[in-house]
């Protein structure tokens, strides 16, 4: 055999052995997180958590979920994840290759039914997007509307959930923050792949986020409003 080929293959080997062994110290970190926490753990999705209506979930050409833990945190049932995504691409040889995108992120339950709401930083593609007249809601502050994207169905919500409060508490958030709600959930994640001890503070966040929820949000889609009632059907 070439030894052009046998080191080829020893590099393959190499790779292959490396992704297996940071997956499997990665698996353990969180199964020790998670009996530190008095939380449950899955390697894999249990919950099925990609047919939830958000935007993050349906970027890519590709997408999953792994390292999945729930159970109460701070008395408040939590589901925290690493969620990861792919785009694909073909050079001009027709070769293909995919970009990953991975994240950091944090399940909620609220009450409430709310129409879906993405509250996601300003970056050049969407900027482009915008000029191209794919515009998303604007509100009255500028400096809002510089620093964060707002898509959804329902300008009125949107408008009721990022009152003056809730916009002064997003923009004072580091970039790395983002935001979706839909239905009975709210998800918050953070912009890159965390250690298994550093999701406390994503799951910290995701609950002051659901605290900053405005009353006039809240009431709008609670339980027995008859647009929470619209929701569910």
């Amino acid at each position: 055999m070439e030894p052009l080929i046998v080191v080829g293959i020893l590099l393959v080997a190499a790779v292959a052995f490396g992704a297996w062994y940071y997956a499997h110290k990665r698996r353990q970190e969180f199964a020790a997180f998670a009996a530190q926490h008095g939380l449950g753990y899955a390697a894999d999705d249990p919950f099925d958590m990609l047919g939830l209506p958000f935007a993050l979930f349906r970027k890519g050409d590709g997408r999953g979920i792994d390292n999945v833990l729930w159970g109460p945190w701070r008395g408040e049932p939590i589901r925290a994840f690493d969620y990861w995504y792919y785009d694909e691409s073909t050079d001009s040889g027709g070769g293909r290759s995919r970009t990953y995108h991975r994240h950091t992120c944090v399940l909620l339950e609220h009450e409430g039914v709310f129409p879906p709401l993405a509250i996601t930083r300003e970056n050049l593609f969407s900027r482009i997007a915008d000029g191209l007249g794919f515009r998303d809601i604007e509100l009255e502050s500028e400096e809002f509307n510089r620093a964060f994207q707002v898509k959804g169905r329902d300008r009125r919500f949107a408008v009721a959930f990022l009152d003056a409060r809730m916009m002064r508490w997003l923009l004072a958030l580091p970039k790395r923050w983002e935001f979706e709600v839909a239905g009975a959930h709210l998800l918050a994640w953070e912009r890159k792949r965390m250690a298994p001890a550093g999701f406390a503070p994503v799951i910290e966040m995701a609950l002051a986020f659901r605290e900053n929820v405005p009353r006039a949000a809240s009431s709008m889609y609670g339980p027995g409003s008859e647009r929470g009632e619209e929701q569910r059907t």
